[in-house]
């Protein structure tokens, strides 16, 4: 028994990805569709959705709220418009789900208590404390659970713009239900804007409209979500850690992904050039040539989840690099500041952490060794793209948290999904080889 314990609970990293890779559905944009098909009154169709934990769990939460859904391969079926059916929401560890359904939830005058797992009751709530203040809505939170009742009524909502763009999108999308013109006003700059924006062109496609300014977004009340078509774009975030892999050597693409997207993690690629990599697009598979890569100084503000693959690849850049403005990465699924600087670091990299950055100090390779993914999926990942580059073997611990947001990530990373399609100007041989040396997984 305790023999299949540690089998779960340590992997060892011994292959890497060749060939073509095409990565999960886009978990942010699958998070806002859901929820949009659940508003409207009647069935929508949304196309290429990866069923992962996070997914899961807003497709619990609106189901809770009145919404049917089937999933039938990768279309998924919602029938929204029904009554109210329970009261309890279970977030599980999904952020997302938790600050888009509180504002939902808060349409109605009867209570909705939310819960979850993990850290996800710790991480930041009170911008809800200051939005729904002097409002009908009675909102209370612990690090237990959250309760909220409405009724949400229209009007001035005034938010900081250093909170996460999550509370901003929860608004948006309930306040077109509200009988009147709604504004959302921001006191500075919204840090990761594109993801708000990301929610105004979601809302579009189900025929909601909202207006965006710099520090203004206006919504016309008494509409209605229209039952849509939609196809979910695949995910840049998650595309990241194959990409990352090609910049340190490895023969592997990424098919599925739109160069037209609005995806803010989209910046990886400009990461990638920035560091010494060409990024190649031909049709729609994007591949990466790279040689020496040189150290960068990343903001993590706009794209936060890209940190864990940037201080990966840093580990391997020449020269001191630097991640700064990552304060909010200790609020995540892990501190993830903390939990980069330590595994990095057990496998052999110079990492110096400080309350809101971190400093690396490049290499050529690591050393290897026995890692912890902190119960986070990102980090299980970015230490998987470490790996590429250690001399000695590396065992994960907790590689099963892949699949809060991508649940084949082992399935990708260790086998070849496609027969291997060499990246322009690269040596197919030698990079088969690094594979080799490695030998056989489990």
């Amino acid at each position: 028994m305790q023999e299949t314990i540690r089998k779960m609970q340590d992997k060892a990293i011994r292959l890497f990805p060749s060939g073509i890779v095409t990565p999960p559905a886009s978990k942010s944009i699958s998070h806002r569709a859901v929820i949009c098909a659940a508003l409207a009154h009647g069935e929508s169709v949304i196309d290429n959705v990866t069923l992962s934990d996070d997914i899961r769990a807003t497709l619990e939460g609106v189901g809770a709220l009145g919404a049917e859904w089937r999933l039938e391969g990768r279309t998924l079926y919602v029938r929204g418009g029904a009554g109210r059916r329970a009261d309890l929401i279970n977030c599980v560890e999904s952020g997302s789900t938790l600050r888009f359904l509180i504002p939902v939830a808060a349409l109605s005058d009867r209570e909705t208590v939310f819960r979850g797992k993990g850290r996800l009751l710790v991480r930041p709530m009170g911008a809800y404390d200051t939005v729904f203040a002097g409002t009908d809505v009675r909102f209370s939170h612990s690090q237990r659970e959250i309760r909220v009742c409405g009724p949400l009524r229209s009007g001035l909502y005034m938010l900081p713009g250093d909170v996460s763009s999550q509370f901003v999108s929860g608004l948006l999308f309930a306040l077109p239900l509200a009988d009147g013109d709604s504004e959302i006003h921001l006191s500075s700059p919204l840090e990761s804007r594109q993801y708000a924006d990301m929610t105004v062109d979601v809302l579009r496609s189900f025929g909601i409209e909202a207006e965006a300014s710099e520090y203004v977004f206006r919504v016309r009340g008494g509409q209605r979500y229209r039952p849509s078509r939609y196809t979910v774009e695949t995910d840049y975030s998650q595309a990241a850690y194959f990409l990352g892999a090609a910049a340190l050597g490895l023969d592997v693409g990424c098919a599925g992904l739109s160069p037209e997207s609005m995806q803010g993690d989209k910046a990886f690629l400009r990461v990638l050039e920035r560091m010494g990599a060409e990024v190649v697009w031909d049709g729609g598979l994007v591949s990466v040539r790279a040689g020496r890569l040189s150290a960068i100084t990343a903001d993590a503000r706009e794209n936060p989840d890209l940190i864990p693959p940037i201080a990966a690849l840093c580990c391997f850049c020449e020269g001191t690099s630097r991640i700064v403005n990552a304060g909010r990465l200790r609020l995540k699924e892990s501190d993830r500041l903390r939990a980069l600087a330590e595994e990095l670091g057990r496998l052999g990299a110079r990492v110096a952490e400080s309350p809101d950055s971190l400093t690396i100090v490049g290499a050529p390779t690591l050393r290897g060794g026995r890692v912890d993914a902190h119960h986070d999926h990102r980090i299980a990942m970015s230490m998987a793209l470490a790996a590429v580059r250690c001399e000695g073997d590396v065992r994960l611990v907790g590689w099963h948290n892949v699949s809060k947001s991508y649940p084949g990530f082992w399935d990708d990373f260790e086998k070849k999904p496609l027969p291997a399609a060499p990246a322009p100007g690269k040596d197919a041989a030698g990079a088969g080889a690094a594979t080799a040396r490695k030998g056989r997984g489990e």
